[in-house]
């Protein structure tokens, strides 16, 4: 058939490459060598080479060697230690293994306290980590980037809060005012027709008027001056007296040390003389009133 012939070619096929990578006709390569598998053998001098390394007499320090068996179990009533263990029961296995590792610890420790071998982990213990500094830092990024993630989904779930409850409250205003405000028309159409002849309404108006005043003037007293006032209080003072402030008192009415006569006759140097600006007219002017009583207190 045609089957048989196709594998009788391909075998042939495959004879005759054999054939040729045997006389080296084909070129490196293409092909893939197979590497023989190495015998196995029975190297009895490396064996008892290593027998003998194992079998070093070492000092028990650097071994740390125990072999020991289970601890007597306090809550078993005959205390011996050649109980069997069922190997299905989970608790009664770990317990074995738990009670022989204390045996161990207490056989060890008072050899390791002879030596003088400490045996506790000093408190500036230092125990270097398996993990390196940059991936440290990289874990450290993602718990901070983490955190700060949460801290803003949970302020956007405050802000949210926030909001509904800012509405709900507007809401509760708003239906209050309205309220308020359908009962006093209804009360004043009341009065109007003559169903009612009471102004109740009129005088609770005007004393939450007057109750919002007086808690914005307590609250004002409370508060006191602003920052700005209290500025220019400290830099300015507070003023004083202005109405009066310039009239004439007896100790300034009776003192003339100021009082130059060349300046009050328009005879200095300044703009009332005759070669200056104020030519006539600066001697036609009318002296002011203070100097004009000086100078009847002068003619007298």
């Amino acid at each position: 058939s045609d089957s048989g012939s196709d594998s009788e070619d391909s075998s042939l096929s495959d004879s005759e490459l054999q054939e040729a990578f045997a006389r080296g006709a084909l070129k490196p390569g293409l092909n893939v060598v197979l590497e023989e598998r190495l015998k196995r053998r029975n190297d009895t001098d490396g064996l008892k080479q290593c027998l003998a390394e194992f079998r070093q007499q070492l000092a028990w320090v650097e071994r740390l060697d125990v072999t020991l068996g289970p601890v007597a179990d306090p809550v078993s009533q005959n205390g011996s230690t050649s109980d069997a263990v069922d190997p299905e029961n989970d608790f009664q296995r770990e317990m074995n293994f738990y009670r022989q590792a204390q045996a161990a610890v207490l056989e060890a420790l008072p050899r390791l306290r002879k030596l003088q071998v400490p045996t506790r982990r000093p408190d500036d213990y230092f125990a270097e980590m398996a993990k390196s500094d940059q991936q440290m830092q990289k874990i450290r990024q993602k718990l901070k980037s983490k955190q700060e993630a949460m801290e803003r989904s949970e302020k956007a779930k405050q802000l949210r809060a926030m909001r509904k409850y800012g509405k709900k409250v507007q809401v509760e205003v708003l239906q209050r005012r309205q309220k308020e405000k359908k009962n006093m028309l209804n009360a004043v159409k009341k009065y109007q027709k003559g169903l009612s002849d009471k102004l109740d309404f009129l005088d609770e108006e005007q004393t939450s008027s007057q109750g919002n005043k007086k808690g914005n003037a307590s609250q004002r007293t409370k508060k006191g001056p602003n920052a700005k006032r209290r500025y220019k209080n400290q830099k300015f003072g507070f003023g004083g007296k202005k109405k009066g402030s310039k009239w004439n008192t007896k100790e300034s009415f009776n003192d003339v040390s100021s009082f130059q006569s060349k300046v009050a006759h328009n005879k200095g140097p300044g703009k009332g003389g005759r070669g200056g600006k104020g030519g006539k007219k600066a001697l036609n002017k009318r002296p002011g009133k203070r100097a004009r009583q000086k100078m009847k207190n002068r003619a007298r």
